[in-house]
């Protein structure tokens, strides 16, 4: 028996001999269209170069007053700080461990507010809203390394603290300059492996998608929302990481303050419980700050949605200009 050679194209082959031949081509059609859109999907899966801010959310037509703000709280920062800096380096009466860590505190509520701050006033008065990859890169990495720094170093405030009420006698002997340099120095290094591996695992994520990232700053996740792979473990990593620092840092703060309290309440005079309550004033009111709101936003889950970018715009802005008035004031 002679063999029939179908003289139809393969592509043609593949649907049913019912169909006639203007759908089977309808049909074919459309399968190399959905062949040429996934090559090309493919082609644009490259990384990215720059991400969009969009900003503070629901705050359009208040770049102005928004501008002004920051731009004052900013200044307010570094003037504040720098004239610490200053006073302490310039007199020797001040070079105590205490003002020894007020004075790490000042770079980092410079540093810490130098992340975001600048940026978002350019694109405020710019209205150019593009940060590169590396400047997303350096805001993820620099605002982990000094809120985890800030943290560690109030829990070192801390422990001076309980040394200076509970072992005064033996206070400088304690407290030398070599105690305090590692202490300062751990809180730095330990943060800086904290941030990078944060940091790392973020941007080896595949970007290929929207570069807009629906926040002021990059944080870790406004920025993942935009990655084109599984996400979990970089979530799970940040949830436990920033969740058990400060709890951590928490614990042992408040586990000084309870022996400072004890031993306060052994001074038979007011005037010494006096004395010894107000050299924690300024470190107590430091630690409210830093903590209060992030304990607001995990004990209130239903207003966390509304509550994490106030919270955060009051840590990066308010808080590090506070941190000179209070101690300021106090001294």
């Amino acid at each position: 028996m002679q063999t029939l050679i179908n003289p139809e194209p393969l592509l043609f082959s593949q649907f049913p001999r019912s169909l006639p031949v203007s759908e089977s081509v309808s049909l074919c059609l459309a399968q190399r269209e959905m062949t040429n859109e996934s090559s090309v999907g493919r082609v644009n899966h490259t990384v990215v170069t720059h991400f969009i801010l969009l900003g503070i959310p629901n705050t359009d037509g208040l770049q102005t007053i928004l501008f002004i703000t920051f731009l004052a709280f900013y200044l307010c920062t570094l003037l504040g700080n720098l004239l610490i800096l200053l006073a302490i380096l310039a007199d020797p009466r001040l070079h105590t461990p205490m003002y020894f860590f007020l004075c790490n505190l000042s770079v980092l509520d410079i540093g810490f507010s130098s992340i975001s701050t600048p940026k978002f006033l350019a694109n405020l008065w710019a209205k150019n809203r593009t940060i590169s990859l590396g400047g997303c890169m350096s805001q993820v990495f620099f605002y982990h390394f000094l809120g985890s720094t800030e943290c560690l170093l109030y829990t070192v405030m801390a422990y001076d603290r309980y040394v200076a009420i509970c072992h005064p006698l033996r206070y400088l002997l304690i407290m030398n300059r070599r105690v305090c340099a590692l202490l300062a120095a751990g809180t730095w290094i330990t943060s800086s492996f904290h941030a990078t591996i944060l940091t790392s695992l973020t941007f080896t994520l595949p970007y290929c998608g929207s570069n807009v990232v629906d926040y002021f700053f990059c944080d870790i996740f406004p920025v993942v929302k935009l990655a084109c792979a599984d996400t979990y473990i970089i979530e799970t990593v940040t949830f436990t990481n920033t969740g058990m620092v400060p709890t951590t840092c928490f614990l042992l703060i408040l586990a000084s303050y309870v022996r400072i309290v004890y031993s306060v309440l052994k001074i038979n005079s007011a005037e010494g419980r006096r004395k010894a309550a107000s050299t924690c004033a300024s470190h107590l009111a430091v630690v409210t700050l830093f903590f209060g709101p992030c304990a607001l936003v995990c004990t209130q889950p239903q207003l966390s949605k509304v509550l994490v970018t106030p919270v955060q715009i009051f840590g990066n802005v308010v808080t590090p200009m506070l941190n000179p008035a209070i101690y300021t004031l106090r001294n």
